[in-house]
């Protein structure tokens, strides 16, 4: 496999768009050793049908505001590979949603999915409109408009959207009602779904829970647990809440959060009723973190900063791409943080990850560690197919079992010979095997 030829032609046909260039990248220089152990791939074209979506579909969403003025989004959905199932990942509504951020994040849960070992291919969606500050008619007809064009290529045996930034169980209620109207059918098309009309319990919860699981195995690797350790989280939202409920439960302290407008530091811990002031905040407070101490005094606010410079013994990034740059991990390392897990979708820039490699230090990559949000959707969409819905005991035992298989892939393809674990390698040749050799299986299609 030459990869510099492969990126180098990528680049032209897509050029711009930097995000999908450094997530094939990545998975590249990863798969490289196996690729070129396995002639049966280049025969086969595995490469370059693998860093291609089978399509994408770009609309214009036309919507009135409660004013009567018109406004007009874009709005996508990138439908990566559906070799071991559907088109599975989440819709995005956030101004920074272009093209190239959707392919990364596609290219990247077809990994991702196929970890999990649940039956779902690789996709993402979303559009650039902003909910925040929209009032609830305003997110309806939004939401409705972006279905009447997305309900033609969507199904529960098809693609199915979830949740992502900006999309919250409303955003899935609204969307979910027009596809119900449109394909006058009840089907688990959307995941994400009300407890009261398919949704599963803990799925909010599921991405943090999974990527304090994945942790805690890595942990395990050097005879370490999170009792007394101290923990470093990015975001607040969904992902971070999860997060910092499962570290609290297995003993650890989380000392941070952040936003779009710095981060605060808490020596006390963030537990109990300050994590639930976490949602309050991400609910009313349009992402910004300042209010937390001024609530709890006993906390400082950095403006402008990132949490990474505070001395953790665990680093949790929560909350978007590339917020961990190559002078951050080199302060979490000389710090002594000893395991990075990302809960966030590509939360380390390249430098940074090899900072953290080369430093041989616990470092879980997002396609691994974030699983279990994705993981939980699909136990929601078997609960759908078998008309039934699990107790918050049986799912919550179900996606710890799954993080575990899914550490155990990591290590079985990233130990290298000193023993030290490359969970970036292990989690791309694990799911790249399995998406690969099932694309072998299916013929040139």
């Amino acid at each position: 496999m030459d990869l510099n030829n492969i990126m180098n032609e990528l680049v032209k046909k897509h050029p711009g768009e930097l995000e999908y260039h450094q997530a094939v990248r990545e998975v590249l220089e990863s798969i490289e050793e196996v690729v070129n152990e396995n002639p049966q791939f280049e025969s086969a074209g595995i490469i370059d049908r693998i860093i291609e979506p089978d399509r994408v579909l770009t609309f214009k969403v036309p919507w009135m505001d409660d004013e009567g003025n018109v406004h007009v989004n874009l709005g996508y959905r990138v439908q990566f590979n559906n070799a071991i199932g559907p088109y599975k990942g989440g819709l995005r509504f956030h101004p920074s949603v272009n093209l190239s951020i959707l392919k990364f994040l596609g290219f990247d849960q077809i990994f991702k999915n196929a970890l999990t070992t649940l039956p779902m291919g690789g996709g993402k969606g979303g559009s650039d409109f902003n909910p925040k500050g929209k009032s609830d008619t305003e997110i309806m007809r939004f939401c409705q408009a972006f279905m009447l064009e997305l309900w033609r290529i969507i199904g529960p045996e098809t693609d199915v959207p979830a949740g992502d930034i900006g999309v919250a169980g409303k955003e899935i209620g609204f969307l979910y009602g027009m596809y119900k109207k449109l394909q006058r059918e009840h089907a688990g098309v959307l995941t994400g779904k009300g407890l009261g009309w398919g949704g599963s319990l803990i799925r909010p919860e599921a991405t943090g829970f999974g990527t304090v699981y994945f942790a805690k195995e890595m942990l395990a690797t050097k005879n370490e647990t999170f009792e007394g350790k101290t923990v470093a989280l990015s975001g607040f939202g969904n992902v971070a809440w999860g997060a910092a409920l499962k570290v609290e439960e297995f003993g650890g302290k989380v000392v941070t959060l952040s936003g779009p407008d710095g981060y605060v530091y808490d020596p006390n811990g963030i537990t109990g009723e300050k994590i639930e002031y976490m949602l309050e905040l991400r609910a009313t407070n349009m992402d910004i973190v300042a209010p937390y101490a001024e609530e709890f005094p006993e906390a400082t606010f950095y403006e402008g900063k990132r949490p990474w410079e505070v001395k953790v013994d665990v680093a949790l990034p929560c909350a978007t791409q590339n917020e961990i740059n190559e002078e951050d991990a080199k302060t979490l390392v000389a710090n002594g943080c000893m395991c990075v897990a990302e809960g966030a979708n590509m939360p380390s820039t390249p430098e940074a990850m090899h900072v953290f490699l080369n430093s041989k230090i616990l470092f879980g990559p997002a396609k691994a560690v974030n699983a279990g949000g994705v993981a939980t959707s699909g136990l929601e969409m078997t609960q759908n197919a078998m008309k039934l819905a699990w107790t918050r005991e049986e799912v919550d035992a179900k996606l710890h079992q799954i993080m575990v298989d899914i550490h155990e892939a990591c290590v079985k393809y990233g130990t290298q010979s000193d023993g030290y674990v490359d969970y970036v390698k292990g989690a791309n040749v694990a799911g790249f095997m399995k998406v690969a050799n099932a694309m072998l299986d299916n013929g040139i299609i």
